[in-house]
């Protein structure tokens, strides 16, 4: 376990299951906001739906983004980076992570506040990365091989906040929350397959139902069409992009 717990002496990664008994209020609000979104049949994400039933979530409670915080984030991460390298295939063992955010720690209001802090988060985490960036992965956020990483091993990082309305998919309650799951699985459940490219079309319809409106133009497929960086905050608007990606790699 990693020195740097928080104040109560928990562990920095904690399951589903021990929110329940967590003292702190915020806590509990981000796990009851979550499940009244999992436990809705229509919504999109039948793998995180799976989790929540089988109470496999993993999580990270970070109360600000101080250096104290942010190594906070930095150990519960690595620890989940370590559990994930012993993955055995299986989706019963594919634990989704949680990182949730005190209302505290985030100055934020509109979509792009949030998707701003999100990627300063990232970029916070990239400067004190343990292990080196993969070579097989992109430096620069527009290539198509990029894919953020840490401890070694490239990662999905969903944004989701409370500022989302019309994607109500990318609204988990009243905290910015990232949800992080090893680019790889994306890889064997809806990679660039006929049974992937199934899997992927079913979620994104159902996105478009449960949204009410198309789902973004910025979806697309890991080193085939679009870029990785665009999905991990999405536009309320579907139009096309044009900003640029504000991580900067930092690394040799």
């Amino acid at each position: 376990m990693s020195q740097l717990s928080m104040p109560s002496g928990r562990a920095t990664l904690i399951s589903q299951t021990q929110v329940n008994d967590d003292e702190k209020s915020w806590h509990r609000a981000v796990l009851n906001d979550i499940e009244s979104r999992l436990t809705d049949p229509s919504f999109p994400c039948i793998f995180s739906r799976n989790a929540f039933r089988k109470k496999i979530l993993k999580l990270i409670f970070v109360e600000n983004c101080q250096k104290d915080g942010i190594q906070h984030l930095r150990d519960g991460l690595k620890e989940y980076v370590e559990l994930s390298m012993e993955w055995d295939g299986s989706l019963d063992t594919a634990y989704p992570l949680i990182v949730a955010f005190s209302p505290s720690a985030v100055d934020a209001r509109s979509v792009d506040d949030y998707h701003a802090f999100g990627w300063k988060v990232l970029q916070k985490l990239h400067e004190i990365d343990p292990a080196p960036w993969p070579e097989e992965v992109g430096k620069d956020p527009d290539s198509g091989s990029w894919s953020m990483c840490f401890n070694g091993m490239p990662l999905f990082c969903n944004m989701s906040g409370p500022a989302h309305r019309a994607r109500r998919s990318r609204n988990l309650g009243e905290h910015f929350i990232l949800v992080i799951n090893p680019r790889e699985r994306f890889d064997v459940f809806a990679g660039n397959t006929p049974s992937g490219r199934k899997v992927r079309s079913n979620i994104r319809n159902r996105i478009a139902r449960y949204d009410g409106i198309p789902h973004s133009l910025q979806l697309g497929s890991y080193g085939t069409d679009g870029l990785e960086w665009f999905q991990y905050g999405l536009m309320e608007e579907n139009i096309e992009r044009t900003d640029k990606c504000p991580f900067l790699f930092r690394g040799s």
